[in-house]
């Protein structure tokens, strides 16, 4: 399989899906097009997503948003690469049930299409979606996510806390996780991915990232090649 999993489209004060720009180009090498599922997307309009990310990635991929096929489990079949944004994990994955999504995608991905997903997108692709950060506003039939990598990925990961405020870490969330589940936990901070093809697992990131085991053991990774 081949993914690339970003915790991020944009960085502060960067135009959007501007730090993975390269990453991302270079995964795609040899692809002309790709499927894009904006399905994510809640405060503004599908087109308008897919306008963006064809702003951001037209150079070098032609991309075209699934709303715009008549049959999506087709435009999947048929995609030469697969893009999945960021959002609101729960619409998301909502939609990509109900459009019959969830074993098209796996099939294609297991037959080696390239997935990429960022935030949300990277949520999805993880066995469930019980470590995101979004609000459950509408109800997916599952939380079991595309289950493309064994672990979880708690994207936009940070240990920043509001002082005066009196409501967990993310850290002490994702440790709730852990003592009650089996999968690990990748935390993935800003501008942070992970990649899988022939060679395995990369991490890349530019600092150390946590591990989080099941009964709550956190392991620090660092960037390159790891064991998930």
């Amino acid at each position: 399989m081949q993914l690339l999993l970003l915790s991020n489209s944009t960085m502060v004060g960067q135009p959007y899906l501007e730090w993975p720009q390269t990453l991302i180009k270079k995964f795609l090498v040899g692809k002309s097009s790709a499927v894009f599922i904006p399905y994510a997307a809640v405060s503004f309009s599908y087109d308008k997503y897919e306008e963006m990310v064809q702003g951001a990635l037209g150079a070098f991929v032609d991309v075209k948003g699934i709303h715009r096929f008549d049959d999506p489990v087709q435009a999947i079949q048929e995609a030469e690469a697969i893009l999945v944004g960021g959002g609101n994990t729960f619409h998301l994955l909502r939609e990509l049930y109900q459009n019959k999504l969830i074993d098209a995608i796996r099939s294609r991905v297991a037959a080696g299409t390239p997935y990429i997903g960022w935030s949300a997108g990277s949520n999805v692709a993880c066995q469930s979606i019980r470590t995101t950060n979004d609000m459950p506003i509408v109800e997916p039939p599952s939380f079991e996510g595309l289950k493309l990598v064994p672990i979880q990925i708690n994207p936009h990961y940070t240990e920043q806390t509001i002082e005066g405020h009196g409501g967990e870490s993310r850290l002490q969330r994702l440790q709730e996780y852990a003592a009650i589940n089996e999968v690990p936990v990748l935390c993935l901070p800003e501008g942070c991915a992970l990649k899988l093809d022939e060679a395995g697992y990369k991490l890349i990131s530019s600092e150390p990232c946590k591990l989080i085991m099941k009964g709550g053991e956190v392991k620090t990774i660092h960037q390159g090649m790891v064991e998930l």
